[in-house]
């Protein structure tokens, strides 16, 4: 390791998402494949080249407006950024010293303790419970200055109970960070306009799943006003583009209904796959509520990834995972596509 960069920096992996040629089918990213919201494309398409010149707001601008005034909070209790992993990364930094504790359920997203190494902190990996929900006991136990909880979980797709989340917030000794990045798929309690008044809370979301945006990167989070503006300073300003803050706010106000009926399609795909798949020996299908799918397999993970491959079709392998082993996390799509994931299924667990 050279000289000049960071004692400990080595033992960090980097993010990376290795092509897969010959994969026409790609459905490793849970992004949305029904596509951009329309109006949101139309806007960014007219978007005068001033936009383009021009910096961004500093903040996120009418984009945080809109949603204050639709989540019915504050502006000062709302922070946009560069996706919602941004603002994982900025809470770290915000509310937590080097040397302490982040406290998160292990599998889970995976940048969590990147994120929380990359600023000094000591992640801590706790075990789901057996329906794959977080083990709240087992969370506060750690003491951690950061409690992190995706729910649904990510690459689980387990939700975790709106009882067993506000014990979690009631008794957790300092910061609690809902990640609800696949709200939308799960039906789940909104916390967005309650957390607030709790202080400590800070519950974040993204554009890029149900919304059809990932490419520009839009996400943000909502919380008390003190921690909300402690996020911000360290966040760093001009994180979010001035075309992901145009499309995000035209998605919000004028394609709603195109992402509840996508988001609804995704949850009938997500279920119609899982009963089919029911009964195959060698796989198991864990309940989801995200958009996507996750198969405990008896096999290698990326064995059978590979087999999925041959077939045109991606998928993420997870060959090592914590309390699941070997398995795979499938993101949905229209059914007229995902029908060849079924049949592909049929061919390696027949």
């Amino acid at each position: 390791m050279s000289l000049f960069v960071r004692p400990g920096l080595e033992r960090i992996s980097a993010y990376s998402a290795a092509p897969l040629p010959g994969v026409d089918l790609d459905l490793r990213d849970n992004i949305n494949l029904w596509g951009a919201p329309p109006r949101a494309v139309a806007a960014v398409r007219a978007a005068a080249e001033c936009r383009l010149q021009s910096y961004p707001a500093v903040d996120g601008g009418a984009l945080v407006d809109e949603l204050a005034s639709r989540l019915g909070v504050r502006e000062s209790e709302v922070v946009a950024g560069c996706g919602s992993d941004d603002l994982i990364d900025a809470c770290f930094r915000a509310a937590a010293s080097p040397g302490d504790r982040v406290a998160h359920s292990d599998p889970t997203f995976s940048m969590v303790p990147i994120f929380a190494r990359l600023n000094g902190l000591e992640p801590v990996a706790v075990a789901p419970r057996a329906d794959g929900s977080a083990d709240v006991d087992a969370l506060l136990a750690t003491g951690a200055r950061i409690i992190y909880l995706c729910s649904p979980n990510n690459p689980t797709g387990a939700p975790t109970p709106e009882s067993e989340i506000r014990r979690l917030i009631t008794y957790a000794p300092g910061v609690v960070l809902v990640d609800e990045a696949y709200a939308e798929f799960s039906g789940a309690t909104d916390w967005r306009a309650e957390v607030p008044a709790m202080e400590r809370v800070v519950v974040t979301r993204t554009f890029s799943k149900a919304w059809g945006l990932a490419g520009l990167r839009v996400g943000y989070g909502v919380g008390g006003k003190a921690i909300v503006a402690a996020v911000a300073k360290v966040r760093g300003p001009y994180k979010l583009g001035a075309l992901g803050a145009l499309a995000a706010r035209t998605a919000l106000r004028e394609d709603g209904a195109w992402m509840q009926a996508a988001a609804a399609d995704a949850r009938s795909v997500r279920d119609r796959f899982t009963a089919e798949l029911g009964g195959r020996r060698a796989v198991r299908a864990l309940e989801s509520r995200g958009n996507f799918v996750f198969l405990q397999v008896d096999e290698r993970a990326s064995a059978v990834a590979a087999r999925f491959a041959a077939l045109g079709i991606g998928v993420r392998a997870f060959d090592d995972l914590p309390v699941y082993g070997s398995a795979l996390r499938i993101g949905v799509a229209p059914w007229e596509s995902f029908r060849r994931v079924l049949d592909a299924a049929r061919e390696i667990w027949p």
